[in-house]
């Protein structure tokens, strides 16, 4: 069976199980699902309303779907408020199934409608509550357990973020006693503030006399043999081991752990579209799409009438790019233009008050309206909502080579709208302007979540509602 554990190199690691009593444990990982469970009782009971096997149902899709958590305790920062909500994104997924099925197979469901969003809302906001206290409150109860004593081998920027991470965070169980390195104070950059306390030979003496519990080595591979006799002299010791892969000198997207017939893999670029999360966005996709249905068919209807009555040619206008893992697409725009550009060998930037772009097209393009016809590469999954603007072919073939990582952002779908769009990159075919925009890009699939692609569709929104003073 594969075992996935997600790489956060920017704050939000996995919590060491091992330094952390199995009692303490089993409450963290209840915790969220308990106050989940308390909200939908106290609604239940708020409204009036007896509690039914369908609720008690519910309940377990939720525990379920929340147990063990993935959201940590001992921060509360931006990061940890997206993990939560994206979390309870899955709950509201499960739960709606949950009762859709039972709607299908013709029992009753027992739904309260009051009772049910209420519980839908207070339950996250309750949870965040919880996570916002908890960094000042855990720190007070960890004091009743004795803490871990650990030593770091090998100084270098990794281990000098783990090493700092538990001076930080000590409440969590870990006591950094400090380093071990053969190399001398000059050879160590800023080591006058290291509490370098012998070399790799003295480790071992060190633990036994000290009463170490763990040990995390940081030795490049290149010292293999010296690993190897730190290891043999760590034998008739208690301490636990670790090894602190340097995986972070790359630009990681979606990194993680997993295991191949037993053996790990560090992934350090993947998307983060497998699995369940895939799954999620394409239903978040549909619904939005399938809610929407009447008015953009007849937003679509209209457009069209005016092109053809306005302009001779066609009313879609057809053009490959690039789509998931780089594969050409077929993409539909409604036509602004009165020539046509494949994009695949030439392309040519559209510039403000330019002379190819018919009156009604001027509009479609100020509005967003001439991308309508996406929704159909939506549908047939060609495309998404939300993810990195496809680019012409020519394009991709002048910037992969000029950017580092912007083949990279073909990882996912392209999308509709993306972050880049939202935070006002669009237009532009400079190499600057196409540098920042592959920087959101990339970092759209570092941070994806289904609450960010909420917040990105609420920012088009209001874009389009407002206008974008760089549409042209």
């Amino acid at each position: 069976m594969e075992r996935i554990m997600k790489i956060y190199p920017k704050g939000m690691a996995a919590e060491p199980s091992s330094a952390q009593p199995w009692h303490w444990y089993m409450i963290k990982c209840a915790l969220d699902p308990i106050v989940g469970a308390a909200v939908y009782l106290a609604m239940l009971w708020a409204y009036r309303v007896g509690i039914e096997g369908v609720d008690l149902g519910a309940l377990v899709v939720m525990f379920f779907l929340m147990f063990p958590p993935s959201v940590p305790f001992r921060d509360f920062n931006a990061t940890v408020v997206v993990a939560l909500l994206r979390a309870w994104s899955r709950v509201v997924v499960g739960v709606g199934v949950f009762w859709l099925g039972i709607e299908f197979v013709g029992a009753p469901t027992g739904l309260h409608t009051q009772a049910t969003l209420s519980w839908l809302v207070l339950a996250p906001a309750s949870m965040l509550l919880v996570h916002f206290t908890t960094p000042f409150i855990v720190p007070r109860l960890w004091k009743l357990y004795p803490r871990r004593k650990v030593v770091v081998v090998g100084v270098n920027s990794v281990s000098m973020r783990v090493a700092q991470s538990f001076s930080d965070r000590g409440s969590e169980g870990q006591q950094f006693v400090g380093f071990f390195d053969d190399r001398g104070a000059d050879r160590l950059a800023g080591s006058g503030a290291l509490p370098v306390i012998g070399s790799v030979a003295d480790v071992s003496n060190f633990v036994k006399q000290h009463g170490v519990d763990a040990i995390y080595i940081s030795l490049p591979m290149a010292t293999q043999p010296r690993v190897v006799s730190l290891l043999e002299s760590l034998a008739d010791t208690t301490a636990s081991v670790h090894f602190l892969p340097d995986v972070f000198v790359a630009n990681m997207i979606q990194g993680r752990i997993t295991t191949i017939a037993g053996l790990p893999v560090v992934s350090v670029c993947e998307t983060p579209f497998d699995g369940s999360a895939g799954a999620m966005k394409r239903v978040f996709d549909l619904v939005l799409i399938l809610a929407a249905l009447p008015l953009w068919i007849a937003l679509m209807a209209a457009v069209a009438a005016c092109i053809r009555l306005t302009s001779p040619g066609p009313v879609l206008f057809v053009q490959r790019r690039f789509g998931l893992d780089g594969k050409p697409i077929s993409i539909y725009k409604f036509r602004t233009m009165s020539t046509l550009e494949d994009g695949e060998h030439t392309y040519k930037q559209v510039m403000r008050n330019d002379p190819r772009v018919t009156p009604v097209g001027k509009f479609l393009r100020a509005t967003s309206l001439d991308e309508l016809p996406q929704l159909f590469n939506v549908l047939n999954g060609s495309m998404s909502l939300i993810g990195p603007r496809p680019h012409a072919l020519a394009v991709n073939e002048q910037y992969r080579k000029l950017i580092p990582g912007y083949m990279v952002r073909h990882k996912v779908k392209p999308g509709i709208s993306g972050w880049a769009q939202v935070n006002g990159c669009r237009g532009g075919d400079d190499l600057e302007s196409m540098r920042k925009r592959t920087e959101y890009d990339l970092e759209y699939l570092r941070t994806w979540s289904l609450a960010l692609d909420v917040v990105i569709v609420l920012k088009t929104l209001k874009i389009l509602i407002a206008g974008d003073k760089r549409a042209y």
